[in-house]
């Protein structure tokens, strides 16, 4: 059922580099060894060109079947982006998850706009429950869609406006670690606020007139 908006801003949270801590290299240090060896399959194997097709919908299944055609002595290791991803994930950010537990206790209405797999999300959600507390969550695997393209940013104005149907889009207010999203955000006239850290964040959000 939809309520009328309470809090002058809404905000909504990136999650990877903002509430997680979200990181291949902790996996592929135990599987390859060598820095150097390392370096070259993150950066020119199974690097962020590569992931973030996944997040934007392809299957696990058919990205890894490009990647170990292209690079067949690293089949194994190609796997196991997928059948070990739960090591790339370490836990949450200690202070991005006291700035989000400020603000919720604040009253603000709280959302999330993350590029994130589909296949691995589950996994997010089923781990961390607090995610079940947040009003709504648009996941780029779902739809199909990633940031900064404007079509992601409307999929979640449409969510928002579900809660609250008079929301204006200078109300709300997106935090991410992506300088690239945080301005796909200001495109399409949300405040974008680039997260580089959450004492740096709050400032700005307390410079914003926020009060929590």
């Amino acid at each position: 059922m939809a309520v009328p908006l309470i809090m002058q801003n809404i905000i909504v949270f990136d999650f990877g580099g903002v509430l997680f801590d979200w990181n291949p290299d902790y996996l592929y240090r135990e599987l390859i060894a060598n820095d150097a060896e390392r370096a070259f399959f993150l950066e020119q194997v199974c690097n962020p060109a590569w992931n973030i097709e996944q997040d934007r919908g392809r299957s696990f299944a058919e990205a890894i079947a490009i990647k170990s055609a292209e690079f067949p002595h690293y089949a194994e290791q190609i796997a196991a982006f997928y059948q070990r991803w739960p090591e790339t994930l370490r836990g949450l950010l200690p202070e991005g998850m006291a700035l989000y537990e400020r603000l919720k206790a604040a009253g603000y209405p709280i959302f999330g706009l993350t590029n994130w797999s589909a296949e691995t999300f589950p996994y997010a959600w089923e781990k961390y429950p607090f995610l079940h507390e947040i009003q709504n969550i648009v996941v780029s695997g779902h739809e199909k869609v990633i940031k900064p393209d404007p079509a992601i940013y409307h999929i979640m104005y449409q969510r928002i406006c579900a809660h609250y149907p008079d929301t204006l889009a200078e109300q709300i207010i997106f935090i991410d670690d992506s300088a690239l999203n945080a301005e796909g955000a200001r495109q399409v006239g949300w405040h974008g606020i680039h997260h580089r850290s959450a004492e740096q964040t709050e400032q700005t959000l307390l410079a914003m007139g926020l009060s929590f």
